[in-house]
């Protein structure tokens, strides 16, 4: 057994070392906003002027240049649901707006939520590709059986780089039911 003020010390010691390291984890968490919005700019992923509203909107058409869009769905949790885009491809003029859909039918017997996870190759382009209107920028809630067509507005920047004459938008869907149902229990 230790004397008193040993242990008093050792105590004071684990206090204080749980105090920072709380500190600390409280700074992280605080932090990790910013730095994923910071991420995804590097990367260039997602659209955080659209989603925060920020995007606007200037036609400056390129009408000597046509560049194709070529739209795909990846495999994700797609099991229940059907979804595919409308058009396989677009022939396009940059600076110019866009409009496609996309079609989504939940195939299961129970409402369902799904989230569509957007991405554009080449890599680095997709900060020349903005959406203003997109059904990625939220959650999708279906009925049962319900299918509907999900529309993306869309301009390509004229500042594309010359020597790029296609890109890809290519769209994720997840289920995300069981979080959403979660999320809103959780809600007072």
């Amino acid at each position: 057994m230790q004397p008193p003020n040993s242990q008093k010390r050792a105590n004071r010691k684990l206090v204080r070392a749980l105090l920072i390291m709380t500190a600390g984890s409280f700074a992280f968490g605080w932090a990790l906003v910013p730095l994923y919005d910071v991420l995804c700019r590097a990367a260039g992923i997602g659209n955080a002027e659209a989603k925060a509203g920020k995007a606007t909107v200037v036609e400056a058409v390129d009408p000597n240049r046509e560049v194709t869009i070529e739209f795909l769905v990846q495999a994700g949790s797609v099991g229940s649901f059907d979804f595919k885009p409308t058009v396989a491809s677009m022939r396009i003029h940059p600076g110019k707006l866009y409009d496609t859909t996309f079609y989504a039918k939940n195939l299961t017997k129970e409402a369902a939520v799904a989230q569509a996870v957007p991405s554009i190759t080449p890599t680095g382009t997709a900060k020349y590709f903005h959406k203003t209107e997109c059904f990625c920028f939220s959650p999708q809630r279906f009925s049962p059986n319900e299918g509907r067509d999900m529309p993306v507005r869309f301009i390509v920047d004229p500042g594309l780089p010359g020597n790029v004459d296609k890109l890809t938008l290519a769209y994720t869907i997840y289920d995300t039911t069981a979080t959403a149902t979660a999320q809103s229990a959780t809600r007072p």
